[in-house]
């Protein structure tokens, strides 16, 4: 407290605000000038990642397939005015089973996002609402991996988009987890990729429901965890960053997505039941004290609503944002990638995180090694951390080293 104050200034309270506020007003143009005004459009986005290469060479996702876990709907009105707005072809995906419910948001951005990047994939909506059930815990993971498996039967080789917040980790134990890591792995050898969002309560999955008015206190060391659905070594957990690019979209940097006043922001941290995988080490995790437990998020993308991918969604044209974005992006430029492997005597990546790692250590230029911003429990770093994992990728150098980890491990 300055000494001017001293005699006024009794205590100093809460810093910040835990009463839950969500806005969508920002100032004209956002905060980043730099980012090209109203939002990421494909070709701004396939240069911020390098991924413009590969769409220039065309791996633009022909014959590959994206399924979108999802619980609510779309229509196909707002998937032919966003082909219309970003200059994309029309295109119309595919419901597996019923509609997952009424618009919100979520499903129209995963879908709009994915075809920014790839836009001749087969986009594949798969109701998760309708499959995921059960009277206890155990039942409910018991639903989630029949639900991966109908997938991979359904889909093999497919790449997978999810961004759906199911409790705690803490509230499970190894047994309860292990039959998604089971599904995850029979996909992932049939060559599909399995993408996750970290989640957006800035590292405070396991605090209450804001139903039980919990948002009203401070968080405690209670609080802290991740999203259970996120901790199978064999599912990759996509965090969140705040981009920053040029007028074109060249990627100029990125930080650590975080609002706190908004109690917002990208999440993270070690499992509490799954052990660490053997891939999961090396230099890149050295300022990392857990060295028993599986950690996420492996690696991130843009996840700032500020400076999100322009969409379209229940009619408006609006930026995306959260780590719900994030996770299509690495989908997308996964089956980019995946095409690319295929027409150079490679394999689809499959369980694509000991790759990852491995790229890492072999060629740290393919990852933007996130180094600024945190969240409420942890703090970015250089190397892997809590907030962004390996980082974000840069595409062209990515799919390069993620081939000669291919080669090195066959």
């Amino acid at each position: 407290v300055p000494r001017a104050l001293r005699g006024a200034v009794t205590d100093v309270g809460s810093i910040l605000s835990y009463t839950p506020k969500v806005t969508t007003a920002l100032p004209p143009g956002g905060f980043h000038a730099d980012v090209p005004a109203g939002g990421l459009m494909p070709n701004t986005l396939l240069r911020a990642y390098d991924a413009a290469p590969l769409a220039q060479s065309g791996y633009t996702g022909k014959g590959k397939t994206i399924v979108f876990f999802e619980i609510d709907g779309y229509t196909q009105a707002d998937m032919d005015r966003y082909a219309r707005l970003s200059g994309t072809s029309r295109f119309t995906p595919v419901l597996d089973s019923s509609m997952p419910g009424k618009v919100e948001g979520e499903t129209e951005m995963d879908l709009e996002v994915a075809h920014a990047i790839v836009p001749d994939a087969k986009l594949v909506v798969f109701n998760a609402g309708a499959a995921w059930h059960g009277q206890s815990l155990a039942d409910y993971m018991s639903s989630i991996a029949g639900s991966y498996k109908t997938v991979a039967q359904k889909y093999p080789g497919a790449v997978w988009s999810l961004s759906l917040g199911v409790l705690c980790d803490r509230l499970f134990s190894a047994a309860d987890l292990q039959p998604m890591q089971d599904a995850l792995q029979q996909a992932a050898a049939q060559g599909s990729s399995a993408f996750m969002s970290s989640g957006d309560t800035g590292g405070l999955e396991c605090k209450g429901n804001p139903r039980d008015n919990d948002f009203g206190s401070a968080p405690s060391q209670l609080d802290v965890g991740v999203n259970t659905i996120s901790t199978p070594p064999s599912m990759t957990v996509v965090g969140g960053t705040q981009l920053d690019t040029d007028a074109g979209g060249g990627w100029v940097s990125e930080e650590a997505w975080s609002s706190f006043a908004l109690q917002q922001g990208t999440s993270g941290g070690p499992s509490t039941t799954f052990a660490r995988p053997s891939w999961q080490q090396g230099p890149a995790l050295s300022s990392v004290t857990d060295t028993t437990h599986r950690l996420t998020p492996d690696v991130a993308a843009d996840a700032d609503p500020v400076t999100g991918v322009k969409v379209v969604i229940d009619g408006h044209v609006v930026q995306g944002g959260g780590t719900s974005q994030a996770a299509p992006i690495w989908s997308a430029l996964t089956v980019m990638m995946n095409q690319y492997l295929d027409a150079h005597g490679g394999k689809p990546l499959g369980d694509i995180n000991p790759l990852l790692y491995q790229a890492a250590r072999t060629t740290p230029s393919a990852f933007h090694d996130v180094t600024l911003g945190g969240n409420f429990p942890y703090v970015a770093s250089k190397g892997f951390d809590y907030l962004t994992g390996l980082g974000t990728p840069d595409t062209a150098t990515l799919v390069k080293a993620l081939q000669a980890a291919q080669k090195a491990g066959s």
